[in-house]
């Protein structure tokens, strides 16, 4: 998936109500660039933080920008727009570009299941029961390599667990699919002290058969295309 348009960079100078970030463009104009991610963003909101911005002129949307990417020291790079994981994973899963799921050709999004839910992708192919696949954009990451999810307590995520866990009992393939918006991680694990009411449910989810799927992301301030298999630690009960 490419950028619309060419992101610009930019220096954070404070992320507040959740979805604002103020920057300073590197010709010194400050912006209020809308922040499309509702997290805790741990280790990626600090003032003086390298940031790219996607510009827009559309009169329909209130702010000029959206942040889009964080570049740490190091070159690498963070994902922040938690819209962005569906878009490209769709592009993937339509081009058969993820082994675990390439079997399957129809690909339907935000399909009603469960109780009051939507399931981000169901796929389904002749021959093959229908597979439920829930995205989860994981961006926390507080030692080196290890990428962890979630980043704050989700109720929400902790539910959609549960729903996975019954269609997989009803007899479809179920599937939480870990992607990973940072070019630095080697693994994915949970965080389990963040919230363990979600490691729970997915304990739970995981027993009842829900499989485990983890990418990386390839990213760059041209655009962000699915990345190779990570493996994924279970926690230890």
């Amino acid at each position: 998936m490419q950028f619309p348009v060419p992101l610009i960079p930019a220096t954070l100078l404070r992320r507040y109500k959740r979805f604002l970030a103020d920057c300073r463009l590197d010709d010194g104009r400050e912006v209020t660039a809308h922040c499309a991610n509702p997290g805790s963003m741990i280790g990626l909101a600090s003032p003086g933080t390298r940031v790219w911005l996607e510009p827009n002129d559309d009169p329909k949307k209130k702010l000029d920008y959206g942040w889009r990417l964080v570049e740490h020291i190091d070159g690498h790079f963070t994902g922040v727009d938690t819209a962005v994981p569906n878009r490209m994973l769709r592009a993937a899963l339509e081009a058969r570009e993820v082994p675990a799921l390439a079997d399957y050709t129809a690909v339907r999004a935000e399909v009603k299941y469960g109780e009051k839910s939507r399931i981000d992708f169901l796929l389904s192919a002749e021959g093959k029961p229908d597979a439920y696949v829930e995205v989860k954009s994981v961006t926390l990451c507080r030692r080196p390599g290890v990428a962890e999810f979630p980043d704050a307590k989700t109720e929400r995520g902790a539910r959609h667990m549960l729903e996975l866990a019954l269609m997989a009992k009803q007899g479809h393939r179920a599937a939480v699919f870990f992607l990973v918006q940072r070019t630095d991680a080697s693994e994915v694990r949970l965080a389990e002290d963040i919230d363990p009411r979600y490691t729970s449910a997915f304990l739970t989810a995981y027993g009842a058969g829900v499989e485990v799927i983890a990418h990386s992301c390839n990213i760059s301030p041209r655009g962000v295309t699915l990345g190779p298999q990570l493996p994924f630690n279970l926690p230890v009960v």
